[in-house]
């Protein structure tokens, strides 16, 4: 349905002094603090965990040496969808508009709906990932989980005891990434170098990794965090997580999570000759995901 002169009656009268509503500033891209972006040039795209080799075995002399195999594990696969939307504006709307573009001004507004769904897709895998979530990665369970399945075991990456933002949680979580290992239970030299946090807890995060000394004692021991360069990248704010008290640190593993932009954002505009009626229309393909785990680490907060 085009907006028409009916829905817009004070802006064709005189005398108005201000069009309200659609010039707020917007959360954009967000996202790039925590995906790494790719491009696809297909319908979806697909990766495949492999398992490498165990630790070398000695070899006796005279016999003969090891050997191993290795296979794939897992694969993790990422769906396009194509997000999109429109709006019509009559012919007549147009022409009696007194105080600005109207279409300018509703294009604005299309952008910005645009992007604030590509917000909530990027922080709804985190939202859903925790212990109790909707979403798995590839290799079954829920992203973040304390027994990943590997050939050799389990692998975590969420505390073993949720806990809140806090010297004594953070400092678990980054001896947890330390202890990472392979499919094959050999060690992964892993550590987090960005945290990524609600706003709620912005504050919290600043007395934790900038304070000189420790928080919340008088003591004088000095914020290992701090003086040990912990966490080299700082923290970021994300204003579409959902969980108040989750925290979320993403680790130098690579392949971890993942944006594919399969078609970015184009816009198109239309007229129809019936109507007169002017149509404009904002469209892009894309998808986030995670391909292995051990690039983010979370706790869901106590």
């Amino acid at each position: 349905m085009a907006i028409s002169r009916g829905q817009l009656v004070k802006e064709l009268e005189p005398g108005l002094n201000a069009l309200f509503g659609l010039e707020y500033k917007r959360y954009e891209n967000q996202h790039a603090e925590i995906y790494t972006t790719e491009s696809s040039d297909r319908a979806f795209e697909e990766e495949v965990m492999l398992s490498g080799f165990a630790q070398a075995q000695v070899k006796p002399e005279g016999t003969g040496v090891v050997f191993d195999n290795a296979q794939e594990t897992f694969t993790a696969r990422y769906t396009h969808e194509t997000v999109a939307l429109a709006f019509s504006i009559t012919e007549e709307a147009i022409e009696d508009n007194l105080y600005d573009r109207l279409a300018s001004r509703y294009t604005k507004a299309l952008a910005r709906s645009m992007a604030n769904t590509k917000q909530v897709k990027a922080a709804g895998i985190l939202n859903n990932g925790l212990p109790g979530g909707t979403f798995k990665s590839g290799d079954g369970v829920t992203l973040f989980n304390t027994a990943h399945p590997t050939i050799s075991g389990t692998v975590k990456n969420t505390l073993t005891t949720a806990a809140d933002l806090n010297e004594t949680s953070l400092e678990q979580s980054l001896i947890d990434i330390n202890a990472f290992t392979d499919e094959r239970g050999l060690k992964v030299a892993a550590r987090g170098i960005k945290m990524i946090i609600p706003s709620e807890l912005q504050f919290t995060a600043e007395r934790l990794m900038k304070s000189q000394g420790r928080t919340g004692t008088a003591d004088n021991d000095v914020n290992a965090l701090a003086s040990m360069g912990m966490i080299p990248q700082g923290y970021r704010i994300n204003n579409f997580l959902t969980d108040t008290d989750a925290f979320y640190i993403i680790t130098d593993v690579p392949n971890g999570m993942k944006y594919f932009e399969r078609s970015p954002i184009k816009t198109a505009m239309e007229g129809d000759f019936d109507t007169g009626n002017v149509r404009y229309k904002a469209r892009e393909r894309y998808s986030f995901g995670v391909s292995d785990f051990r690039g983010i680490f979370a706790s869901p907060g106590a």
